[in-house]
């Protein structure tokens, strides 16, 4: 399956950020009714779930899956690099402290309702690892990282993801996915999608995964969806402004949220100055940002931005061949 909307290249080199085809992936949490659920689907899209992690099940079997007690354990049995957690939010921080001390190169965490101080025990325990050995962590409170016709690692459905050459990072999952179904209807395609997560405190940043994507060779452009609440989308503006060579369109959910008011997710509430949308849309657009007036005008910017650059060819009519 491939995009026909974007110049596209991905032949037999294939490149993504964070997971791709051959990616071991350990799900933790693996025998529980979530993680079965989301690990057959990762298993039936190709995704090479190696195993799964339940204290107390280790030598069983599931989903045609070994079963060990321990992360380490399973590590050494299989050689397993990314960690998929359906972990519940009372014993999510251990697993993932348990990823990062089994030496795994990625984790990514779903679960929403980790208390902050939870958070602050991860992010200071990853410290004490060099950063060139330190775990990438994606999450928590996120729906997962997805490289289109390759692999997945979470709970999106992957079908509404074509392959291609543009990147999605979000804060928000739904609205990521609305994203990656608006530039399908146009024949544009997804290179890899992030999903950070909505809590204050996350593994991983807007500026961490835009850096990611401006080293991909097999990414031209980026969208970004953010949202009220806390400094990342200024951080990733200053990051674009002064870094990015590739296009990055940007949507801001919250325009019409009161301060001081929650708005969905834990880490949506305007606190300070630079934090409501309406200040991080201007912040992002003096950053030469291609802003995203509304939910449902995400293929249009994507398709004019692409355009503009060169980068879009015209989709065939249906039934024509590709």
């Amino acid at each position: 399956m491939e995009s026909h909307g974007i110049r596209h290249g991905r032949g037999d080199s294939l490149m993504a950020i964070l997971i791709d085809k051959s990616t071991r992936v350990l799900v933790l949490g693996f025998t529980g009714r979530i993680g079965s659920f989301h690990a057959r689907e990762m298993i039936d899209y190709g995704t090479d779930v190696v195993g799964g992690v339940t204290p107390g099940k280790g030598g069983t079997t599931h989903l045609g899956r070994p079963v060990f007690n321990t992360i380490k354990g399973a590590v050494a049995e299989t050689g397993a690099d990314l960690a998929m957690a359906f972990v519940p939010p009372p014993f999510a921080a251990d697993a993932m402290m348990e990823a990062a001390d089994a030496g795994m190169k990625t984790c990514v965490c779903i679960a929403d309702g980790i208390p902050a101080q939870d958070m602050i025990r991860v992010k200071r325990f990853m410290r004490r690892y060099k950063a060139e050995k330190r775990m990438r962590l994606i999450g928590p409170n996120c729906a997962g990282i997805i490289t289109p016709g390759q692999a997945f690692a979470g709970l999106m459905p992957p079908h509404i993801y074509l392959p291609g050459r543009v990147g999605i990072v979000g804060r928000s999952g739904t609205l990521g996915y609305e994203a990656a179904s608006q530039m399908k209807a146009r024949g544009i395609g997804v290179s890899s999608s992030v999903g950070i997560g909505g809590d204050p405190i996350n593994g991983s940043s807007f500026r961490d995964i835009l850096e990611l994507f401006e080293a991909d060779p097999e990414t031209d452009a980026v969208v970004m969806v953010g949202e009220i609440g806390g400094p990342q989308e200024a951080a990733a503006a200053a990051y674009v402004r002064d870094h990015m060579t590739k296009p990055v369109a940007a949507y801001i959910a919250g325009l019409s949220a009161p301060k001081g008011r929650r708005m969905g997710h834990a880490g949506a509430i305007v606190s300070a100055f630079g934090e409501s949308a309406q200040e991080k849309v201007e912040v992002l657009s003096e950053a030469g940002v291609n802003i995203v007036p509304t939910p449902s005008s995400f293929g249009d910017v994507v398709e004019k931005m692409l355009r503009s650059r060169g980068l879009f060819a015209a989709a065939p009519a249906v039934g024509e061949p590709a």
